[in-house]
């Protein structure tokens, strides 16, 4: 079943990389895209960790930090899209999720000579998670101030 759901993630993974990249070679880049793609990522990465946590693989506290990172910037963007504002992914917010899909995927592979490696891309996925974050709210503080929060 690990390597079902290995391919099955993997498969959506390449379908969200690819869309975004014809979106943007073919400027057909629209603020629902920017909208709902980031919201895509969050399902695609918050179902696959969240499978991880009974098989070991990750704590449930980590899944809970990265899941709780998420909620936050989904509050933001929809308080800033009763604004008609679009907040688009910030760098480190596409590196979080590139890393957070990387480790998935060596997770799911389970090999045992790549434990170290695995190790490294949780650290960086947290990491990432975190510098994100703090991205996000110091880019938007207007917005939040404004919405309340």
């Amino acid at each position: 079943y690990r390597y079902i759901a290995l391919g099955i993630f993997c498969f959506a993974s390449f379908t969200d990389f690819l869309d975004g990249y014809l979106a943007r070679k073919n400027h057909l880049v629209t603020n629902f895209g920017k909208f709902m793609d980031p919201l895509a990522d969050k399902l695609l990465v918050c179902s696959a960790l969240i499978c991880l946590i009974p098989l070991g693989e990750l704590p449930a506290w980590y899944v809970v930090i990265l899941i709780g990172r998420e909620f936050v910037i989904s509050g933001f963007r929809l308080v800033a899209a009763d604004h008609n504002i679009v907040i688009a992914a910030s760098i480190f917010g596409k590196a979080k999720t590139a890393s957070q899909m990387l480790m998935i995927i060596l997770l799911l592979l389970q090999i045992p000579a790549l434990a170290f490696v695995n190790q490294i891309f949780i650290v960086l996925s947290l990491v990432l998670t975190i510098l994100s974050l703090v991205d996000y709210v110091y880019k938007n503080h207007r917005v939040i101030s404004e919405g309340g929060f």
